[in-house]
């Protein structure tokens, strides 16, 4: 086997308590370093989460030749502009989802991940999980019929104002903390939209406390969400074809994994065994670094991905759908 790829993460933000127990337990991912914005917060949590290196800033983190990648977990507004640097540092990058809402930004991010012969891609980790990629091959393979609707949600409560996911300068809100989920899975099974219509209500914080959305698809396939830091936790998608459905109630965290597939009255349940999707996204990315596999999620998708939350934001604000 190649041998193990040598990462660093980015920040010391929350989410990664749930991507360095895979990093330490894969054989494709050696986490050599971390790095913050002072030493003194660097070298405590490297000591606790058992992390040979750390740097006091990001710049340093990056002039380490040993690196080969990075994962980036820096609020929102940070995401290209710290993509970028990483990959003219010449590093591999996994950015946290969303890598932003403007599309312009992610395609300079590619151009430059292209021009430096680097690899970068959108941590959308689910979509890595065994749960999703059956789920999209039952719904492809026809066993709901012809695909019709499709409906998500994902929401959590934090009133907290000054929580970097409700401080708009940060490109907080409901949209792009858990509603890009929703827009991730509605194209996973539905394409590309052609047409989609979004409403919000706008909360103390300046950001969307809930956010309401819907996609048109080509071949009359429509998509609707909803998503909220303001409501109690619910997290579920549904494919509803022409024959039946196929259900997820933990689509995003995979942490109770399992599909049902409704139809002719009768569930059916497909079970599937627990796995870490953050490991997984990262050695999909270790892998492609060392040429033994193929990216899961590039440009492509990190560019219409973006175009549609620009553009549901956009919708929002002007009150009136927006083509595509």
């Amino acid at each position: 086997m190649a041998h193990a790829v040598k990462w660093a993460i980015m920040s010391t933000a929350n989410i990664n308590r749930k991507v360095i127990p895979g990093a330490h337990l894969s054989p494709k991912v050696e986490l050599l370093a971390v790095a913050s914005r002072g030493q003194a917060r660097a070298d405590e949590y490297a000591k606790t989460w058992e992390i040979q290196r750390a740097y006091g800033s990001y710049e340093a983190l990056l002039a380490d030749p040993e690196i080969e990648a990075v994962y980036i977990s820096l609020p929102n507004s940070m995401h290209c502009e710290w993509a970028i640097k990483a990959l003219e540092a010449g590093k591999h990058v996994l950015c946290e989802k969303p890598l932003s809402r403007h599309a312009s930004e992610v395609e300079a991010a590619f151009d430059v991940a292209r021009g430096t012969g680097r690899l970068l891609s959108e941590a959308f980790m689910y979509r890595h999980n065994p749960q999703t990629k059956h789920a999209k091959q039952l719904v492809d393979e026809g066993a709901i019929g012809e695909l019709r609707l499709i409906r998500s949600a994902f929401s959590y409560a934090l009133y907290d104002e000054d929580n970097i996911r409700l401080r708009t300068a940060l490109d907080g809100g409901a949209l792009m903390d858990v509603g890009c989920y929703a827009v991730s899975g509605s194209r996973l099974f539905g394409g590309e939209p052609e047409k989609v219509y979004g409403d919000a209500w706008i909360g103390p914080s300046g950001t969307d406390w809930v956010f309401a959305g819907m996609l048109r698809f080509p071949g009359d396939v429509v998509a609707l969400f909803d998503c909220g830091t303001a409501m109690t936790e619910r997290d579920e998608l549904e494919a509803i074809g022409s024959e039946g459905s196929l259900f997820l109630d933990d689509p995003w965290h995979c942490k109770a994994p399992g599909i049902e597939l409704r139809r002719e009255g009768r569930v059916q349940r497909i079970e599937f065994d627990l796995v870490d999707s953050y490991q997984l996204e990262l050695e999909n990315l270790s892998d492609a670094i060392r040429g033994v596999g193929e990216l899961l999620l590039g440009r492509d998708d990190a560019v219409a991905q973006a175009r549609i939350l620009e553009a549901l934001h956009d919708s929002a604000m002007r009150g009136a759908p927006v083509s595509l």
